[in-house]
């Protein structure tokens, strides 16, 4: 029999990163045990390295007992959830399985894009992040190095928020954008509590994760939402552990409905979203290095993501998988959100 210890999942993540708080709160909800590191470069040697070095890094098991290094949160939760059924984050139902998908990209891919301009955009945001970032490593760390560390990483971190999309020209739609996410997730929280229920999904994880940096590290992006909702900021203290939340299938919406709220959350991803990322993938499609758009009747303009690009596929192809009943539901459904220009032209 294993010991308890190696029934464990490791992991390796750091509190800055969205991406590790989502998973960790992830994992409490599902109850499963981890055991996380921190980032220390003396414990690395003991683990496999990712083929590429994104936190957090999972430490699974494949096919041969071995540990692999996996990173990725969003193909991790859907295996996790395959290994370890009970308190499944992905819905029974597969029109509100597709939902989630959508939601968690969304959070995951948009919602980062607000993350990183709260957090590089303005200089007392950035003194705040790099002085902070630099000592999440490494606890020990001496004032001068800190200092010299924390220059470090706000060079390279700014220099690179072209690359997510944030400029002097798309600046006033992130922000605004963020202004309504607020109000949005203020409304559906206080009526359905998550985004497809009274349970969380996989997505509801997606917008805690980037929330507790624009809630709790990021001063500008924190005043902003204290001002405009308490209550989405005590659902993010709530979702930091759901380990005690009761849930079953019932609490699940049902399918063949579309609460206003919910609507509402889906009409602001069609706004800002999904034009970015059909216009992402039309330019790598054209082997181009930046691209265009319009957003919201405002010009948006950054280089091309090849990773957004295949986001976009898997969206599709989740959705070409369902049978032809779901597929028309979720397209009556999404009629007029912006969100249907999806699968124009996808087949």
């Amino acid at each position: 029999m294993e010991s308890s210890q190696n029934l464990r999942i490791e992991l390796r993540g750091a509190p800055g990163s969205p991406y590790t708080r989502k998973m960790l709160a992830w994992l409490r909800f599902k109850r499963i045990p981890y055991a996380i590191n921190w980032g220390r470069s003396e414990s690395r040697a003991r683990y496999p390295s990712p083929k590429v070095n994104l936190i957090p890094t999972f430490y699974l098991k494949d096919e041969k007992g071995n540990l692999e290094a996996v990173v990725d949160s969003t193909p991790i939760i859907k295996r996790l959830d395959s290994e370890y059924p009970a308190r499944s984050t992905t819905p029974n139902h597969p029109i509100l399985a597709f939902y989630s998908d959508l939601i968690e990209d969304y959070g995951d891919e948009w919602l980062t894009k607000i993350m990183f301009h709260y957090r590089w955009a303005f200089s007392r945001d950035a003194d705040n992040a790099s002085s902070l970032l630099s000592h999440f490593g490494n606890l020990r760390i001496d004032p001068a190095t800190a200092a010299s560390r924390a220059e470090f990483i706000a060079e390279r971190q700014i220099g690179r928020l072209y690359v997510v999309g944030s400029n002097e020209i798309t600046a006033p739609l992130i922000e605004a954008s963020y202004l309504r996410v607020i109000d949005i997730l203020d409304s559906l929280v206080q009526t359905l509590e998550f985004t497809l229920g009274s349970r969380p999904c996989a997505a509801d994880f997606a917008i805690f994760g980037q929330f507790t940096q624009l809630a709790f590290v990021e001063p500008t992006s924190a005043e902003i939402l204290a001002q405009r909702s308490q209550r989405l900021r005590a659902w993010l203290y709530q979702v930091e552990d759901l380990s005690g939340l009761d849930v079953t299938d019932e609490t699940w919406i049902e399918s063949d409905t579309m609460p206003e709220q919910l609507r509402g959350l889906l009409s602001e991803i069609g706004r800002t979203y999904v034009p970015v990322m059909l216009a992402n993938s039309k330019a790598i499609n054209s082997g181009e290095q930046t691209f265009e758009t319009d957003v919201d009747g405002q010009r948006w303009v950054q280089p091309t993501f090849p990773y957004q690009a295949k986001c976009l596929q898997w969206i599709r192809e989740t959705f070409f998988k369902l049978d032809t009943e779901d597929r028309d539901t979720i397209t009556s459904q999404l009629a007029g959100t912006g969100c249907e220009r999806i699968f124009d032209s996808a087949r």
